[in-house]
């Protein structure tokens, strides 16, 4: 059993404020029981999980499990033991090894054994723990990616990675903190069930933070709702629910608007990936569409199915094999994979947010908004080309250079160090723009995703995960691109968050006329926000048209 009694957390924050993260929360939990916590972003769910898991000291109250009664004064003395029995996927978190997803497991497997997983010598130990750990992978259904290197999974076989690597441990209590949300349909019910699997194997207990009513409904025997860092009720799924959706906004209507003119054409647009070892993993083939100015496009399809890649390939970030992209600019239609001027003249109006967000977590916000917002200014993208004169650096160059601006400041001087070029050359072509400048940029943002402007002082490891989710497309939408490019970065947001941010969306798209393209695999937010959708299925189109529809297609598909 376990049993928290009046738990308090307070944050103290940089800037010397405190937040009161948890309130003297008390709840109680079966042996054996699957106890699901819901509540809005910011609710205090996450840190309750991290208290549990050992890893995060609290101010006030106890916990009881087993024999063991934790105090604030004595939390130092069992977080080793929380350690022991637990096992947690965090939101969003991916700290996987740069290895196959087989290597990966066999890392976390010796470490249970010797202590210490990164002394793990894959070539010396792979025989001993290969058959356990293929068994692993193919509980949570990744035994056929067993070879494929774990930075290039999609987000939802990054999340079934991360929890095989937990499954290890075959632990007593599973924490799970928004599991499979990044996954299609078919690939979460699979997730849930291997969850299923576990618990009634192992009579592990469950405790899954979630905010997907579908999930909990599924998974969980009670729920308990948080706000603010209290608990409001404990009941059954069904009540819980209820009241957690009572509050969530009417939907806002797509605007009426002319999308009927062209903006980007993809043509015949084919591309093999291959992994380093791994062999050929994906052809994407034969892919035709067109998006017009103002259409709000989603595309859909199942977990790895090429979704991500033609996103990348219409922003620049990949090269096709065969087949075209254009993009209108300036009157005139370029093709993305001729680098130079006129590309880097698409790129400045053009946002992409990554799945993996693209953000530095002990960085002020203020500060990486200057940094994402600076090169999409007319004044900082006419100064970067004088400078590139300076430097005799060709168009082209400055435009591969140009595009790692998209990029996290660290991946962008990862990239750079490979090409050896200093990391300086960044802030000497784009220059941060002053303070004053970043505010009058993302005050309507901020607004406009309910955001409040005090948040630009904070680190982005201080927000909420509902949070960062919207800094993060603030950071996106602050330059007020013409072209945004949505890479599943909603999939782990609460239904009352993420009506807020499909309304957001809808009125940045009637008021700026923003042509938007996204991936989701929410298939009720996907209804909500898309003037027109495309179904991907194993690299190939397989329907284009009225999202209702082909969302219920896609659907249907995924129950066969």
């Amino acid at each position: 059993m376990i049993k928290v009694e009046n738990l308090t957390k307070i944050y103290k924050l940089k800037d010397g404020n405190k937040i009161k993260a948890l309130a003297e929360v008390s709840f109680e939990i079966k042996d054996n029981e699957i106890f699901g916590i819901m509540g809005i972003s910011g609710s205090g769910k996450s840190t309750l999980m991290r208290i549990l898991r050992g890893v995060e000291p609290f101010d006030d109250g106890k916990i009881i499990i087993n024999d063991m009664e934790i105090t604030p004064k004595t939390y130092n003395n069992y977080k080793n033991e929380l350690k022991e029995m637990t096992a947690i996927h965090l939101q969003r978190s991916f700290g996987l090894w740069s290895k196959t997803a087989v290597e990966n497991v066999i890392h976390k497997l010796y470490g249970i054994k010797s202590g210490d997983e990164t002394t793990a010598d894959i070539t010396d130990i792979k025989e001993e723990y290969m058959e356990e750990a293929l068994d692993i992978l193919d509980t949570v259904g990744l035994k056929e990616k067993a070879n494929h290197f774990a930075p290039v999974l999609s987000g939802g076989e990054k999340q079934r990675l991360v929890l095989a690597r937990q499954l290890a441990k075959k632990p007593e209590i599973l924490l799970l903190d928004e599991p499979a949300t990044m996954s299609s349909p078919k690939k979460r019910r699979e997730v849930l069930d291997t969850i299923k699997k576990i618990h009634d194997k192992y009579g592990t207990t469950v405790i899954i933070v979630s905010h997907q009513p579908e999930i909990q409904e599924y998974m969980a025997d009670r729920i308990m709702l948080m706000f603010n860092g209290k608990v409001q009720e404990i009941g059954l799924p069904s009540d819980i629910i209820q009241d957690f959706l009572k509050d969530e906004e009417p939907i806002y209507p797509i605007a009426e608007m002319d999308r009927t003119e062209p903006i980007i054409k993809v043509k015949n647009l084919t591309k093999d990936f291959y992994l380093y070892k791994g062999g050929h993993v994906l052809t994407i083939e034969d892919i035709n569409f067109q998006v017009n100015k103002g259409e709000i496009l989603s595309i859909i399809g199942p977990t790895g199915s090429g979704k991500t890649e033609i996103l990348r390939m219409i922003a620049g970030f990949e090269d096709a094999d065969e087949g075209s992209i254009e993009i209108l600019t300036n009157n005139e239609w370029i093709n993305m994979q001729n680098y130079g001027e006129n590309r880097m003249n698409i790129r400045k109006n053009l946002g992409f947010m990554h799945q993996e967000f693209a953000l530095t977590p002990h960085t002020p916000i203020i500060e990486q908004l200057g940094y994402k917002i600076s090169p999409k200014t007319d004044e900082t993208y006419e100064y970067a080309l004088k400078k590139a004169e300076e430097y005799n650096l060709s168009k082209e160059a400055l435009d591969l250079i140009y595009q790692l601006t998209d990029l996290s400041k660290d991946e962008a001087i990862l990239k750079l160090e490979k090409i050896n070029l200093s990391p300086e050359i960044l802030n000497i072509l784009f220059p941060s723009i002053e303070v004053e400048k970043v505010i009058e940029y993302s005050k309507p943002v901020f607004e406009a995703l309910d955001l409040p402007l005090p948040l630009l002082s904070r680190q982005f490891i201080e927000l909420s995960g509902g949070q960062k989710v919207r800094v993060a497309m603030a950071t996106v939408l602050a330059s007020n691109p013409e072209i945004l490019i949505l890479d599943e970065p909603f999939g782990d947001l609460d239904p009352v968050t993420l009506r807020q941010v499909a309304n957001s969306l809808k009125k940045i798209n009637e008021k700026l006329g923003t042509t938007i393209i996204l991936v989701s695999h929410t298939m009720e937010f996907v209804k909500e926000v898309s003037t027109r959708s495309i179904l991907i299925n194993k690299g190939k189109q397989i329907e284009e048209g009225n999202p209702e529809k082909v969302t219920e297609d896609f659907i249907e598909m995924e129950s066969l």
